[in-house]
């Protein structure tokens, strides 16, 4: 049995009536064109993945910039208020020999 119960003989019947209804040169131009259209059809199919692949990287980076520079804003962030901690205790200790100081040139 062939495909869907037609028979190899009958598909052969079938193909020499459509040769000698149209002529091997216009089943050839067909032929070309309908694998001239197939390769355009690849060809668009994968300049979409392309595309869509360098935008999937392009957001990846861009979000990986902004991680980066979240982190940078985190680390800056961190960064001062060491250094208002640190001024913070440097005014406290000024304020302590300051009131030290006072209370001995007031005892004196």
């Amino acid at each position: 049995m062939g495909i869907g119960g037609i028979s190899i003989w009958q598909l052969l019947i079938i193909a020499l009536i459509i040769v000698l209804l149209f002529g091997t040169k216009k089943l050839r131009s067909v032929g070309t064109d309908l694998g001239g259209a197939l390769k355009g059809f690849k060809k668009a199919v994968k300049d979409d993945d392309e595309e869509e692949e360098k935008e999937k990287e392009k957001s990846d980076q861009e979000q990986i910039a902004e991680m980066d520079s979240d982190d940078d804003s985190a680390a800056e962030a961190a960064a001062k208020a060491k250094a208002d901690a640190a001024a913070a205790e440097a005014d406290r200790k000024k304020q302590s020999t300051a009131s030290t100081r006072n209370e001995h040139s007031d005892k004196s």
